[in-house]
Formats: C-alpha cells, structure tokens, sequence
C-alpha cells in the first residue's frame, strides 16, 4: 500500500493515513503535508481532502498541530446518504462538532444523536463511531479531534471505557 500511495496509484483512506501516522509517531497533520510554518495559514482550497463520500461528500483537514498532542480542524460536507464509519483512535482522543448546515446523525458506542443547525456535541473518539446524513440536504460540520501522546506508548490500544 504504502509503494502504491508514494506512486500515486492509490488513494488510502482516512483510517489507513491514520493508521501510518499512529504507527510512524508523527500525527495526521504531519503525514499529509499541512504547512507548520508560524503562524500557520491555510488558505481556502488549500486544505486537502482526506474523505470522499460515495454521494460526494468531503472531509477537509484544515489545520492540526505536531505530536505529541495532536488537536486537528476539520470541514466535513456530509451529501445525502453519505456516512463515515471510524474505527477508534487512540486512547484519550476526544472529539467535538458543530452542526453548521442541515441534520447530522452521530453514533458512539452504540449511542446515537441527531443533530441540528449550531448543535455541538463532545464524545470520546477512543471507541468506534460514525457520521451519517439521513437527510435530503447536505450537512456540514466542523469537526475537532484531539489526540494525546501520538507516537507514545498511549497508542498502543484503544480504551472501551
């Protein structure tokens, strides 16, 4: 996989980037090249996109700081019909979103909320979790993921608290 990403062959998905960058000790931000020049500025369209839906919709990692506690910014777009299923990140990881367009249904350890425009919701990103739009409209959200000691021994497994 990896010659084939260094090729440009493949496109890996957000669980295998993050897989690589747990495994390598250098956090997402690190591995997809987001620039760390102080201040850090990334310009609209700048930003790549990790996630494409099969409906068409994107997550964009916006920003994100270096190990080893790695905060990362993220714009997701989900389309009608588009879901992202995420395995458990590393232990300690904490997510927070708000809702900026349409309805957005999250799941947590079984768990499920819907939400609407300017809901916010905070859950722990160490077990298995997903975001889906059930709706007829787009939903956009911001999406922040905080992971503690990336590339430390708090990587080796996930906690199911």
């Amino acid at each position: 996989m990896l010659v084939n990403v260094e090729q440009g062959t493949a496109n890996p998905s957000v669980t295998t980037l993050l897989r690589l960058s747990d495994a390598l000790g250098i956090g997402l931000p690190a591995l997809v090249d987001v620039p760390q020049i102080k201040p850090v500025v990334v310009r609209s369209g700048d930003a790549p996109a990790l996630w494409t839906g099969e409906h068409g919709g994107r997550g964009v990692l916006l920003a994100g700081t270096a190990p080893p506690d790695v905060l990362e910014l993220w714009d997701w777009t989900l389309a009608a019909g588009d879901r992202h299923d995420s395995e458990a990140h590393v232990r300690g990881t904490k997510e927070i979103i708000q809702v900026r367009e349409g309805t957005l249904t999250i799941e947590v350890d079984g768990q499920v909320e819907l939400l609407g425009v300017d809901d916010t919701i905070s859950f722990a990103g160490d077990i298995a979790h997903s975001y889906a739009n059930s709706g007829t409209t787009p939903a956009r959200f911001v999406l922040t993921v905080f992971e503690p000691g990336v590339g430390t021994s708090n990587t080796s497994e996930p906690s199911h608290d």
